[in-house]
């Protein structure tokens, strides 16, 4: 019998493609490319545009003389205002802010999507959502009316209540009490914007494969077991994701509601850095304009620092190298 000896089919080289491959990827998704012109040219025209006029922080600026002609000063505002009386006490007033609502602000909301994932009757689940929601479309003007209503010493419900339990007179106004300024801006925050801040983490929690949850019920696990070692892991790089966002904002403590909220009887807790650029920007004469710029300029630098030196933390803590960059 005569075996048949296959011969070996001769492999031509694939003609290579001409061309630089990026201009053909161009090519063939330009609409892509086209629709993502859109937010690019967005964030050129009012993100970096706008940084041309930065460097009046390091000049003595005058409307007659303009950007470019005004006379170079250096870091002569940075220095005015690391040098001023009340430096201490306004980045001090800030971090605290911050800190404070970090602290109360950040974990509600993760406490309050583990324990929404977990209801089993849906309609009190959806109303429950939605009621959380509400308070978040509230605009920071309407907000800080409302509080004031709540708070007020002879109208509002804190003047009922303490005339309601036998006080005498008309108590104390709390709006004009410093202490009191903290908690009043971190827990009406908390109120306005914790449901809405759980959407993401309801999100995370929508990913997670009901398999495990068998299993670990298979093996004995309680529901507040699973909610420990199932649902809380699995929303870790979220909630990772979050915190390097929130802390590259440690120095940008709303200006809209605290300048609304502050008062001359509040100003020694309440006077942050924010508040403090908008009275020497734009309340004052175009020198101070300058100086108000370099202080912005200060804090976005710090800002950043911050969001690096978060970001570099959380690589080296996490195992799954969670980070922005």
């Amino acid at each position: 019998m005569t075996q048949v000896v296959k011969q070996p089919v001769p492999v031509t080289p694939e003609a290579p493609r001409l061309g630089n491959p990026t201009i053909r990827r161009f090519k063939r998704d330009w609409q892509l490319h086209l629709l993502a012109l859109i937010p690019v040219a967005w964030i050129l025209i009012f993100a970096y545009k706008p940084m041309y006029g930065a460097q009046i922080a390091f000049r003595y600026y005058t409307i007659k003389g303009g950007i470019w002609n005004s006379e170079w000063v250096g870091l002569r505002w940075f220095m005015r205002f690391l040098e001023m009386p009340q430096f201490w006490e306004i980045v001090g007033n800030t971090f605290f802010l911050s800190l404070y609502s970090m602290c109360i602000n950040f974990p509600f909301p993760i406490f309050m999507a583990l324990l929404l994932n977990v209801m089993r009757n849906q309609f009190f689940k959806k109303t429950v959502q939605t009621i959380s929601y509400i308070p978040h479309f509230i605009s920071t003007v309407v907000m800080v009316a409302i509080l004031n209503q709540v708070v007020n010493p002879i109208t509002g419900l804190y003047g009922y209540f303490y005339e309601l339990f036998g006080g005498i007179g008309v108590p104390r106004d709390i709006r004009g009490i410093p202490e009191a300024f903290p908690h009043l801006y971190v827990w009406s925050a908390v109120w306005q914007n914790m449901g809405w801040n759980t959407i993401i983490y309801l999100a995370s929690l929508s990913s997670v494969s009901n398999e495990l949850h068998e299993a670990a019920e298979i093996d004995g696990a309680s529901r507040w077991k699973r909610v420990i070692h199932v649902d809380l892991p699995a929303i870790l790089p979220t909630v990772a994701i979050m915190l390097i966002m929130r802390m590259g904002n440690l120095l940008s403590v709303g200006f809209e509601k605290t300048f609304l909220m502050q008062n001359s009887l509040n100003l020694k807790t309440s006077e942050v850095i924010s508040t403090y650029v908008y009275k020497k920007g734009l309340g004052g004469t175009s020198a101070d304009q300058a100086y108000g710029t370099a202080v912005d300029l200060l804090n976005n630098i710090i800002n950043c620092a911050m969001l690096l030196l978060v970001n570099w933390i959380s690589k080296k803590a996490s195992q799954d190298e969670v980070s922005l960059f």
